[in-house]
C-alpha cells in the first residue's frame, strides 16, 4: 500500500487527505480532510502557489514524502497550463508519481468508487458534465467557469439572481422586489454590485454563496422559481449530452451516470433536478463519492500498479 495524498481544489475550497500504511500492514491510517481557500483566478490564469504552499504545510505534519500525489482541479482545461500544472505540482509536493487530473475526472471516479467508464455531473460553484471509457472517449461538457458557461451551477442561479435584482433596480422588465431585497442585504449598495462580480478573484464563490438564497425564494416569486427550473434543465441538458458520448462506443446497454455536488443539496434545486431528469428517462446511479473520494481511488489505483492511461489535458501524469 502507498502513501498517498489527495488534493481537491475548486472554486470555493481545496481539501486535501493523506492516507498512509501501517507498519507494512493493509491496514491505513488516514488524516482529517485538511480544508483551505479554493482557486483565486488571476489575469494569469488560476494562481497555483497559494495552492500549492497550503497543502505543502499540510504534508510536511507528515513524517514522510507521499509516494503518490494525485491534484485534481477545476478549470485545468481552461485557466491553467496542464502540463505546468503537472510540473509544480510534483517538483513541490515530491511523490514518486504524480497524477494530475481535471475535477470532472475525479467526480467521476469519486461517484462511481473505481476506474470505469460513465458519466457524471459535478453541480457546485461550478458545474461540469464529463464523460469516459477510460479509453477512447474523453468528453467534458461545460465547466467553461462562469462569465462564459457552467449554466445552471450555484454562481450562474447567483448571476441571475443579481440580474433580476439588477432590473428592479433598473425599472425594467425582469425585475424582482424579492431578489433586490435579498440582493441588497448580501451584496450591499447596489452600485458596488458591478465591481464585486467583475474584478475580485472569489467572485464565483461570492456568486455561488447567494444561490441558496435565490432558490430559497422559489416558492413565493415567479422570477426565483424560473431560475431554478431553467438551472435544472441546464444541469440536465449537460449530463444527457456526456452520456451520449459514451452511449455510442459503449458495447454495454447502459451508462452507469450519476449527479453530485454542494449544489444539489439546495432542496428547491434538487427537486427541480429530479423532476427533469425523470421527465427525460435518466436513470441516476447513487453516488459512491466526491471528487476527493475519486483523487483518493485514482491514487489506489496507481499505488497498486494498475493501468491507467494519461489523456491530456484531462489527465496527466509524471513518469
Amino acid at each position: 500500500m502507498s502513501a498517498i495524498l489527495a488534493v481537491d481544489v475548486g472554486g470555493s475550497g481545496l481539501r486535501a487527505r493523506r492516507v498512509d500504511a501501517v507498519g507494512g500492514s493493509t491496514e491505513q491510517s488516514s488524516s482529517e480532510p485538511f480544508r483551505s481557500a479554493g482557486a483565486a483566478i488571476t489575469p494569469g490564469g488560476i494562481d497555483l502557489e497559494p495552492l500549492l504552499a497550503s497543502v505543502a504545510a499540510f504534508d510536511a505534519q507528515h513524517l514522510s514524502r507521499p509516494d503518490v500525489v494525485v491534484w485534481s482541479m477545476r478549470g485545468l482545461l481552461g485557466l491553467s497550463e496542464p502540463e505546468h500544472v503537472l510540473r509544480q505540482v510534483h517538483s513541490r509536493l515530491g511523490a514518486s508519481r504524480t497524477v494530475v487530473a481535471s475535477d470532472a475526472v475525479t467526480s467521476l471516479v469519486g461517484a462511481l468508487g473505481e476506474v470505469r467508464p460513465g458519466a457524471v455531473l459535478a453541480a457546485g460553484s461550478g458545474v461540469v458534465a464529463f464523460a469516459t471509457d477510460f479509453a477512447e472517449v474523453w468528453r467534458m461538457v461545460d465547466g467553461w467557469g462562469h462569465v462564459l458557461a457552467d449554466r445552471g451551477s450555484g454562481a450562474w442561479i447567483g448571476l441571475e439572481g443579481l440580474r433580476a435584482a439588477r432590473a428592479t433596480e433598473d425599472g425594467v422588465p425582469g425585475g424582482s422586489t424579492y431578489l433586490h431585497e435579498a440582493a441588497v442585504e448580501a451584496w450591499g449598495e447596489p452600485r458596488t454590485w458591478p465591481r464585486a462580480v467583475m474584478t475580485t478573484p472569489d467572485a464565483q464563490a461570492k456568486l455561488a454563496a447567494f444561490a441558496p438564497v435565490v432558490a430559497s425564494l422559489a416558492g413565493k416569486d415567479t422570477v426565483a422559481a424560473l431560475v431554478v427550473s431553467l438551472a435544472a434543465a441546464h444541469l440536465a441538458d449537460s449530463l444527457e449530452s456526456a452520456i451520449s458520448s459514451v452511449a455510442r462506443t459503449s458495447a454495454v446497454a447502459g451508462v452507469p451516470a450519476a449527479a453530485i455536488g454542494g449544489l444539489l443539496h439546495i432542496p428547491e434545486v434538487s427537486a427541480a433536478f429530479e423532476a427533469e431528469i425523470r421527465r427525460r428517462g435518466i436513470d441516476l446511479t447513487v453516488a459512491s463519492g466526491t471528487a476527493l473520494d475519486g483523487a483518493l481511488a485514482l491514487g489506489r489505483h496507481v499505488g497498486e500498479g494498475r493501468a491507467l492511461r494519461a489523456r491530456a489535458p484531462y489527465l496527466l501524469r509524471s513518469a
